[in-house]
């Protein structure tokens, strides 16, 4: 299995060492993003939208909203355009519910 591979020794054991696996293409999906790429995610896209941006060689990412350079707070900027590579403005249908109920009764 060693065969050809570089082995280091941590704490008297052997361990063969491999290259991590790289994506080519990662696609996520973001709430807001400016034109030079940085994103902004929304509720649970937080979690590992960011990771997976990062892990592939090329990074496409659908927004809701492409604002103008500048006008995102950048302490609330979740991935900087450096990871990103092309931006697409996706067509979102806002679904909201009604909360219906029935009339009240008189008593």
């Amino acid at each position: 299995i060693a065969e050809g591979k570089e082995v280091k020794q941590f704490h008297g054991e052997d361990y063969i060492l491999e290259e991590g696996i790289f994506a080519d293409l990662s696609i996520v999906k973001a709430w807001k993003a400016d034109d030079t790429g940085n994103l902004v995610f929304r509720k649970t896209a937080r979690n590992f939208n960011p990771p997976a941006a990062m892990c592939g060689k090329v990074c496409i990412v659908e927004v809701e909203e492409i604002v103008p350079r500048g006008s995102l707070d950048p302490d609330k900027i979740h991935l900087p355009g450096i990871y990103v590579h092309r931006i697409i403005q996706g067509e979102h249908e806002k679904r909201i519910e009604k909360v219906t109920t029935r009339q009240r009764e008189e008593a």
